[in-house]
C-alpha cells in the first residue's frame, strides 16, 4: 500500500512539480534567445551567445559533475521533486543540451550573417584566395608555429593531460607504411592573437585554432593525415569542501590544495569540431577517460569569448547604434554626497537600487567610518570582492587607523577562492581579524556593521544587502542595499556576528531572517499567517523576488497557501521547480522570469496585503542550500517610503513584458503582451534614476 502511494505520489508530483536541471536548462534557454532576439542590438546579442555557453560550461562542471558523482553511489539518489535518478536526470540533461546545442548554431549563423553588412567576417580557408592563403601560411610559419608544442603519441609520450575548457587540435596520421598514430597540439596560448586578421580584407578575420588545424599537416610531414578536429573539454569542478575540515589542518592552506586538485578533475564534457571515425572517437574516449553520449559535435566555434573581441572592433569603427544606450550608475537622492554621511544615515534609512544608482554612497561610508572618531569597529561578511577592490582597501585603511576590523572571507565561495585566499592574507597583513566562515555552513550573507561609541553609549549602522561587495558586479546586476541606523537590527547583527566568532550560528531573532535556523521557519510562519487569513474571508498576498527556487519544504507551503486561495506572485530569474497554474494545486500562482541587459539578483519577499505588509530584502534564494544549509541574512524594510517604492519595483517587474517571460502551468516560458507599449523593468528603473539624480542635484543648487 505504500509503495502505491508513494508512486502516485510521485505521478501527482510530475504534473506541478519540474526538476531543478532541467528548470535551469530553460533558463540558460532565455538567455540564448535573447541571443536570437531582434530587439536586442546586435554586438549585445554577441554578449548573450558568449553568457549561454559560460553558463553551461559551470552547470556540467558543477551540477552534472555532482550528479555523475552520485551514480558512482552504491545508493540509487532520487531528486525530491519528480523523483528521477541521478542516472535518468544525466540523460536527460544531454539530451536537452543537445537539443539546445543546435538552437545556438542556428543563432550563430544568424548572428554572423547580420554582421556581414556591418563589416564583420569570421571566414575559413575555402573562402579564401590562394594568395591569402599564402600570406596566412607565413603568419603561421613566423606568429603562430614556433609557440606550438605537437606531441606524437606513443610509450614514451603518453596522451597529456587536458586542461579545462582550453582548445586542442587533434588529428589521426598515418605512416606511409600504414601504421597509425594520434596527434595533439594545444591551441590556447596567450602569446599570438585568437582572433586574427585578414590584412587584405578589413573587418574579416580567422579564429587561430581554425589556422591551426588547417596547417597542422606542416608540423608531421613524415604522416598522412586521416582526420582532424579541434576538441574541448569541461572538467567536475564538485569538489567537496566540508572534508578537509580539520582542527589540526591550516584551513586556508587546505583550501589551495583542493582547489589544486579541481583543476585535474575528470571530464564530464568534450566536444569535438569535427565528425571522427568511430575507431579514432573510441580511441579518444579511452585516453580522455570520458563517454561517448558525453561527446558534443559543436559546428560553430568551441570557445564563444572572441565575441568581445569583435565588439571591440566594433565601437573602433564607432558603431555605437549596434550597442545599448550607455547607463552608468547615478548617485542616490536620498543622501547629499557634500555632507558627511553617517549624520544622514543617523536621520533616516537609505535603500540603494544598483545598478540604477550607484554603490559609491557604501564604499564612501566605510571610508568616511575608517576616519570617523566615534568608531570604534566594523564587522562585515564577504562572499566574492571584485579585482583591486575598493571595499578591502576601506577596511585596510580602518584597521591600519587603530579601529577593530572583523572580516569573515568565505573561502569557499566556487570560482572565487583564490582570490578569497589573496584578500584574507592582505586583510590580516593589515590588522584585521579574518575569520574563514563556518564548518557545515558557507556564509553567504551581505552583512556589515558599523560600531561607534557615543555620548549616550554603543551606537550601530548596519548594512544588509541582496548582492556581493563587488563594484564591478554593482553596476552589472540588479541588487538592492538597506543602510540603516535601527538599533534593534544593528543588536541583532552584533549578535550574528558574535556567533561567527565563536563558530555559532544564532538561534533566534526578532527582526532579522537568518539562516540557517530562523529563516526558512519564519518564511514559513508568514505564509501561515496569509493561509490563516484567506481561509478566514479575507485577501492573503505573498510577493517572492528570487533567482531560484528549489526548497521543497517552501515549494509545499506555497502549494498549500495557493490552495488556500492566497494571492501568490513571483518573480524567479532561473530554476523553478514550481510550475503555476496547475488546477487543484498552483492556480492561484504567477511566475515571471525576467532575462536582460542587467543580471537579475535581487531578493524581495513580501507578506501581507498592503495595511499589514512586511517586507524583505535578503540575501537568500529558496534553496535548500540557502534556507537551511548557509548563513543568510534578510531584512526588514521598516521605513514606509521605501517599502511603497520596492512595492512599485516588484509590480513594475510583475508587468515586465519585454523581458519578461511567463511560465505556463504547462512549464513552457512564454511571451506576454500586457502594456500598450512594451514595458521594459530595468529601463524604466534606468530612466527613474537618471531622473532622480537631476532633480536632487537642482535642488541642492
Amino acid at each position: 500500500m505504500k509503495k502505491q502511494e508513494k508512486k502516485k505520489e510521485s505521478k501527482e508530483n510530475i504534473s506541478y512539480m519540474m526538476n531543478r536541471e532541467l528548470s535551469w536548462l530553460k533558463f540558460n534557454e532565455r538567455v540564448l534567445n535573447e541571443a536570437g532576439n531582434p530587439r536586442v542590438p546586435l554586438a549585445e546579442r554577441l554578449t548573450f551567445a558568449a553568457i549561454y555557453q559560460s553558463n553551461l560550461d559551470e552547470f556540467f562542471r558543477v551540477r552534472v559533475g555532482t550528479l555523475m558523482d552520485q551514480m558512482e553511489s552504491s545508493e540509487v539518489v532520487r531528486e525530491n521533486k519528480t523523483n528521477m535518478t541521478s542516472e535518468e536526470q544525466v540523460k536527460a540533461i544531454l539530451k536537452a543540451a543537445r537539443e539546445l546545442d543546435r538552437k545556438k548554431e542556428v543563432i550563430y549563423e544568424q548572428l554572423m550573417g547580420e554582421l556581414e553588412p556591418k563589416g564583420i567576417r569570421l571566414i575559413n580557408f575555402n573562402k579564401l584566395s590562394s594568395e591569402e592563403g599564402k600570406m596566412l601560411e607565413t603568419y603561421f610559419d613566423h606568429e603562430i608555429s614556433p609557440y606550438l608544442s605537437a606531441n606524437i603519441i606513443s610509450k614514451q609520450q603518453p596522451f597529456p593531460f587536458l586542461k579545462n575548457k582550453d582548445i586542442y587540435a587533434v588529428a589521426l596520421l598515418e605512416t606511409k607504411g600504414g601504421k597509425t598514430r594520434t596527434a595533439i597540439i594545444p591551441c590556447s596560448n596567450n602569446v599570438f592573437k585568437r582572433l586574427i586578421d585578414i590584412p587584405t580584407r578589413k573587418g574579416t578575420f580567422m579564429l587561430s585554432e581554425e589556422l591551426i588545424l588547417h596547417f597542422l599537416p606542416k608540423m608531421f610531414k613524415n604522416y598522412e593525415v586521416k582526420e582532424k578536429s579541434l576538441l574541448r573539454v569541461t572538467r567536475n569542478a564538485d569538489i567537496d569542501t566540508e572534508t578537509i575540515y580539520d582542527e589540526d589542518l591550516d584551513y586556508r592552506e587546505a583550501m589551495e590544495n583542493l582547489i589544486k586538485q579541481r583543476k585535474r578533475m575528470n571530464p564530464v564534457r568534450m566536444e569535438v569540431s569535427r565528425e571522427l571515425n568511430k575507431k579514432m572517437l573510441n580511441s579518444l574516449c579511452k585516453v580522455v577517460h570520458i563517454e561517448k553520449d558525453q561527446v558534443f559535435l559543436s559546428r560553430v566555434p568551441l570557445d564563444m569569448s572572441f565575441v568581445f573581441a569583435i565588439q571591440s572592433y566594433l565601437k573602433s569603427t564607432n558603431q555605437e547604434d549596434l550597442f545599448y544606450q550607455r547607463r552608468t550608475p547615478r548617485m542616490t537622492p536620498q543622501i547629499d554626497a557634500k555632507r558627511k554621511l553617517i549624520p544622514q544615515i543617523m536621520d533616516r534609512d537609505v535603500l540603494l537600487s544598483y545598478p540604477f544608482e550607484s554603490i559609491k554612497p557604501f564604499i564612501n561610508l566605510l571610508y568616511e567610518s575608517a576616519k570617523d572618531e566615534s568608531v570604534v569597529s566594523i564587522k562585515m561578511t564577504l562572499y566574492r570582492l571584485a579585482d583591486k577592490s575598493q571595499i578591502v582597501d576601506a577596511l585596510v585603511e580602518a584597521a591600519e587607523n587603530g579601529k577593530e576590523v572583523v572580516v569573515l572571507v568565505e573561502l569557499r565561495a566556487r570560482f572565487d577562492e583564490e582570490s578569497n585566499i589573496e584578500y584574507s592574507r592582505k586583510l590580516e597583513e593589515a590588522g584585521c581579524r579574518v575569520i574563514y566562515g563556518l564548518n557545515g555552513y558557507k556564509v553567504h550573507s551581505k552583512l556589515c556593521l558599523i560600531s561607534r561609541k557615543t555620548e549616550d553609549g554603543i551606537s550601530y549602522i548596519t548594512q544588509i544587502g541582496t548582492g556581493n561587495y563587488n563594484e564591478k558586479t554593482s553596476a552589472l546586476y540588479t541588487d538592492l542595499s538597506l543602510i540603516t541606523a535601527n538599533q534593534e537590527i544593528g543588536k541583532e547583527a552584533a549578535e550574528i556576528f558574535a556567533a561567527l566568532l565563536k563558530g555559532e550560528t544564532v538561534e533566534e531573532t526578532s527582526l532579522l531572517l537568518v539562516a540557517p535556523k530562523c529563516l526558512q521557519n519564519k518564511v514559513l510562519d508568514m505564509i501561515d499567517e496569509e493561509i490563516y487569513h484567506a481561509k478566514n474571508g479575507e485577501n492573503g498576498y505573498i510577493g517572492i523576488k528570487i533567482n531560484s527556487l528549489t526548497d521543497k519544504v517552501i515549494i509545499d507551503k506555497l502549494i498549500e497557501a495557493s490552495q488556500a486561495g492566497v494571492k501568490i506572485e513571483m518573480i524567479v530569474r532561473g530554476i523553478c521547480c514550481l510550475i503555476p497554474e496547475v488546477k487543484g494545486y498552483t492556480e492561484n500562482i504567477k511566475v515571471v522570469s525576467i532575462v536582460g541587459r542587467f543580471l537579475e539578483h535581487s531578493r524581495i519577499y513580501r507578506f501581507g496585503t498592503k495595511e499589514r505588509e512586511k517586507v524583505y530584502i535578503a540575501s537568500a534564494d529558496f534553496m535548500t542550500r540557502n534556507t537551511i544549509r548557509r548563513v543568510e541574512v534578510a531584512a526588514p524594510v521598516l521605513d514606509e517610503e521605501l517599502k511603497k517604492r520596492l512595492d512599485w519595483m516588484f509590480e513594475t517587474m510583475m508587468n515586465d513584458d519585454e523581458k519578461g517571460k511567463y511560465l505556463t502551468s504547462k512549464g513552457v516560458y512564454t511571451d506576454r503582451n500586457l502594456n500598450h507599449a512594451k514595458l521594459d523593468s530595468q529601463e524604466m528603473f534606468y530612466a527613474m534614476a537618471y531622473s532622480s539624480a537631476e532633480k536632487a542635484a537642482k535642488e541642492r543648487v
